[in-house]
């Protein structure tokens, strides 16, 4: 009699957690529903429609070799599409010229935090026709990060290797490239705006898989932490690879300013040639893009009449 009273006990806990886990994910997916819904009437656009005309209906999350969730997809935009439309107040220019198919967006950089990489993606969301899926490369001290990698990885956005992008480039994805690396996220509020030389990488991946390059300019993300020196000693001490000193953290406003956005989207470039040339020879046309990109930082810099507004 014990025995039995024993495993109903069991068999009742058992059953309890099934139904609990169950009704955790059932409120999940109610949760998203919702969320995504809600973002939809504020901002007055169908995300739902945007996701799955962006998937082209098929299941991601079992055709994507990186591990898109669908649902995670969703409930990110809606979030990141809030902040673009209402906290940043975006403004796209050029984003008509967007080839169809692959390509390769190379855009300036700036902070740790890659805002600047979710504005981007939010462009092509929400402001291209048809709306389109950026890929985001990530950094090997990012992919360490315990809930920031499976955001990631449930994003479908991939380590940043050469492989990882040519495959992704292969299956005419949009992958966005930020070649001026950690020296970005380095560099002073003194120096904003003013390109950091560039890794080639992108340029050897572009010919590689004869993928067009567009140029992004993106003014507004350099101003919203204003980084006026780096703790080096302290940041190698944590395993960081910078600890910038941000005098808004220490004032107690840790979130960034609420600069207005703007981004620029050049005419695709293409390429030819050899992806195992000389450095001389891909420096060159590395050089191309960086120019057309400090060129259209300078001319939005011209033309912008304030940093808030």
């Amino acid at each position: 009699m014990n025995d039995s009273r024993l495993l109903d006990e069991m068999v009742g806990r058992a059953a309890r957690k099934l139904e609990s886990e169950g009704g955790v994910a059932s409120l999940s997916k109610s949760f998203v529903d919702r969320f995504v819904s809600l973002t939809s009437e504020l901002l007055d656009d169908d995300l739902n429609a945007r996701v799955q005309r962006v998937f082209n209906e098929t299941d991601a999350e079992s055709l994507d070799p990186f591990g898109v969730e669908i649902d995670t997809v969703r409930w990110s935009l809606a979030l990141i599409a809030y902040f673009y439309r209402f906290y940043f107040r975006a403004e796209v220019s050029g984003i008509e010229e967007l080839p169809s198919g692959r390509m390769l967006l190379v855009a300036n950089h700036s902070g740790l935090l890659p805002i600047d990489a979710f504005a981007i993606s939010a462009a092509l969301a929400l402001d291209a026709n048809p709306p389109r899926f950026a890929r985001n490369t990530v950094d090997k001290l990012v992919a360490k990060m315990p809930f920031i990698t499976m955001w990631y990885s449930r994003l479908g956005q991939i380590l940043g290797t050469p492989e990882n992008g040519r495959r992704l480039l292969e299956r005419e994805n949009a992958l966005v490239s930020f070649p001026e690396g950690m020296a970005a996220v380095l560099k002073p509020f003194s120096t904003r705006y003013q390109l950091q030389p560039f890794g080639s990488g992108f340029m050897r991946l572009a010919l590689q898989t004869n993928t067009p390059i567009v140029p992004v300019a993106v003014i507004g993300a350099e101003e919203q932490y204003i980084s006026i020196s780096d703790l080096a000693p302290l940041a190698r001490l944590v395993g960081l690879p910078a600890l910038p000193v941000v005098p808004q953290i220490f004032l107690g406003f840790p979130f960034p300013l609420p600069t207005k956005y703007r981004l620029y989207f050049g005419k695709p470039m293409t390429f030819s040639g050899n992806p195992n040339d000389d450095n001389e020879v891909i420096e060159a046309k590395v050089r191309e893009v960086r120019s057309a990109i400090q060129s259209m930082l300078n001319r939005g810099l011209r033309e912008r009449k304030a940093i808030f507004w």
